[in-house]
This record gives C-alpha cells, structure tokens and sequence, in this order.
C-alpha cells in the first residue's frame, strides 16, 4: 500500500478528526501542512479545485471529505472498528449531527472576540480580515450564527452529549467510535484553540473527561513531507483499480462524461473530470494535471452535488 499522506493545518478541527483516527487504527501517516486560507495551489494540484481540509492522499487515490475518509480509513485497517454492527447506522446519523449542527454552533461561539483574539494571536490585522474573507466566501456570502444566539444552541448539544456519556467512557459504549471523533473535534477547538471561551465546557463534567481519553489516543506515527513529496507521489503512481461495484445512475448522466462534483453548501468549489464510478456512496472523478499526474478524485455522495458540463 503506498503511503498515507493527509493535507491539512494543524488548528482544522476537521483535521484532528482524521488525526486521531489515524493514531486510533495505528497507521502510520505522512503530514502535509496546507494553507489555511486560498490559495492552496498544490492542494488543488490534486484535488481540481476542492480546497476543504483535510484530504487524504494514497498514491493517485484523492479522497476528499471526512465521512469519505473514515469509511477507507476504516477499509484499510477494520480493527479496531469506527462503525460497531450494533450501533453503525445511529454513529453515522451522530456524527453527520456534529460535522453539521454542532459544528456550526461551536465555531460560532469559539469566534467571538475573545476566541479570535486566541485563534489569532500576534497576528497582524490583514492577517485576521483575509481569513474572515476566505470563510465568507466558503459560506458563499451566507452569515455566520451570531455568538450570541450559539450560546444557547452550544449549550444544549453539549448536555445532549453528556446525557450520551452518561455511565460509559464513549457515546455508544466502551471503545470509541466514528461518533466520537466526530462530536470530539469542534469541541476540541473551544477547549485546545479557544481557551479565553472554553468555560461553556464546564457545566458538562463528563463531556470533559471523555474528551481527555479522545485526547489521550494520539496521532501514532506521523512523519513530516511536503507539497513538493505528494506531487511527486501522484505522478509517480497509478490510480487504484476501482472497486467492481454497481453504476447507481441518479442524475441520467453516463460514466465517461465531463462533470462537476461541489460540495452542497460550505466550500462550494468545483472539481471537474470524467465520472469513471458512480456508486451507492460515492463518486470518483478521472483528471490530469501537469503536477500532478492523473489521478483518481473521490467524493461521498452525500453532501455533494453532480452536473454535467456543458458541451
């Protein structure tokens, strides 16, 4: 198996759920540091224009969104497992709840002026206006929850999230599952990047103690590379063979033609190429890139819109 390399910025809450997952299954991994804002020119090298972060990277193989890279994660190494036969379909709707609703509230509050102040420290001002500008454009010109009304909301979540822990060490039982590192990751923002505003947390006792044990399982092995290194690893590789599952035709478009694939609301960005797999979850695109090399673009369908390009 080539190597795992994953794109991302340390302070991504998104990317620490991938971070602690890797250390979880224990798969050594390659870290590429990006760009926090746009551009992110050879990330987009790679992905065609999807710029969110993380990525994960095997080989020609792109796989972009974290619900998509838990299930390969999950592909690669089953044990120990992110989806228990018993709970796997309630973690999955859990954890689309914490990347989604509880995400919004949490950042929402970790923005006030304090946690900016926090967030950015030392940082000149053009520094802080570019990266409100980049995040508005990511919401494509949408408003931000004000922190005022994500008080409430934060609180609530986080008292759903503690009635989930009460009498078991993780949501669903003893050993953590995909519900936990979803739910974890925005709270780890407040608590580890926002610390002038992480007293919202106190009320919940439980919810912090089972963030020490989510914190206490670590990155596992991780070796620094750079943008320069993936690129290299693209070109010099070879898209996997495609698993030989079943065409699922939503939209009356056929394998082989030009497409666009964007996520559905933050990060609206569009990746075009040939839609070589359409699957019951996701789809793959097929692109060439001078970089890059050709490689294979992945997505979930859920959360993602497909069109055909124009002729």
């Amino acid at each position: 198996m080539s190597d795992l390399i994953l794109h991302h910025y340390p302070t991504s809450p998104f990317a620490e759920k991938v971070r602690l997952i890797l250390g979880y299954k224990q798969l050594p991994w390659k870290s590429v540091v990006i760009p926090m804002i746009m551009p992110k020119p050879e990330l987009t090298a790679l992905t065609g224009g999807y710029r969110k972060t993380p990525v994960l990277q095997i080989g020609a193989d792109i796989y972009c969104d974290t619900a998509l890279i838990c299930d390969v994660l999950e592909h690669l190494a089953p044990t120990p497992t992110l989806y228990p036969d018993a709970v796997k379909g309630a973690a999955r709707i859990v954890s689309q709840w914490a990347d989604g609703a509880v995400f919004n509230a949490a950042m929402a509050w970790n923005f006030q002026p304090a946690g900016v102040a926090d967030v950015f420290a030392g940082a000149p001002a053009e520094t802080i206006q570019a990266f409100v500008a980049d995040r508005s454009a990511m919401r494509g010109g949408a408003p931000r929850m004000a922190s005022s009304d994500a008080a409430a909301t934060y609180k609530s979540y986080l008292r759903r999230i503690a009635n989930m822990l009460h009498g078991q060490d993780h949501l669903f039982g003893p050993q953590p599952c995909v519900a936990d590192f979803a739910v974890y990751h925005p709270l780890w923002f407040t608590l580890e990047r926002t610390p002038s505003v992480a007293g919202i947390l106190e009320a919940t006792p439980e919810v912090k103690a089972w963030m020490g044990r989510m914190k206490a399982i670590g990155y596992g092995t991780v070796v620094k590379s750079s943008a320069q290194e993936a690129l290299h690893a693209a070109q010099s590789s070879t898209p996997a063979a495609l698993a030989d599952e079943v065409f699922q035709d939503e939209h009356g478009i056929a394998l082989g033609s030009q497409v666009l694939i964007a996520a559905d609301t933050f990060g609206p960005e569009p990746t075009q190429g040939e839609l070589v797999a359409a699957t019951r979850t996701r789809y793959t695109l097929r692109r060439t890139d001078e970089r890059a090399g050709t490689v294979h673009v992945h997505f979930p369908r859920l959360g993602f819109t497909l069109k055909k390009v124009s002729a």
